[in-house]
């Protein structure tokens, strides 16, 4: 299978048939998975915060340095080696995790909408509604957690 085509409605298949391209071409784009997350000792919930990695471009909605960000931010989460230890990390709305459990990708996924604007649309991006980590202490994450409603 070649690595740089994309086949019809490759989306439908299950996550391990796919090529890198068209393992890329999955996300959607909304940037959730840029925003910082921890665990709570006590109770080991997972929260997430409207506080974004200081690499995520608020113009793009994408990492500004993609190719190398394991190397800039060592703790940057690949996304493959942890679906194989956690689904949890990623919003629900994620095309991975969404494959993951043979869902379906919603409407507004580009792929389904042919729009590359429909995940702004949707409300689902986080383009103009998190906070560079640069601004936000790592002790004041607490005041930034939030919940996933609807997509």
């Amino acid at each position: 299978m070649a690595s740089d085509t994309l086949r019809e409605k490759f989306w439908e298949l299950p996550l391990d048939k796919l090529n890198d391209l068209e393992w890329e071409s999955l996300c959607d784009g909304c940037g959730r998975c840029c925003l910082k997350k921890f665990i709570d000792e006590k109770s080991d919930q997972l929260y997430w915060t409207r506080v974004a990695c200081r690499n995520f471009s608020n113009e793009s909605g994408r990492c500004q340095c993609y190719e190398k960000r394991s190397e800039v931010v060592p703790d940057c989460i690949n996304v493959k080696e942890m679906m194989s230890i956690s689904l949890n990390w990623m919003p629900p709305s994620c095309a991975y995790r969404l494959r993951a459990n043979e869902q379906p990708l919603f409407d507004w996924h580009p792929l389904i909408s042919e729009n590359n604007k429909s995940v702004i649309e949707s409300g689902a991006s986080i383009i103009d509604k998190s906070l560079s980590e640069e601004n936000v202490h790592p002790d004041g994450y607490w005041e930034h957690v939030i919940r996933w409603v609807d997509n």
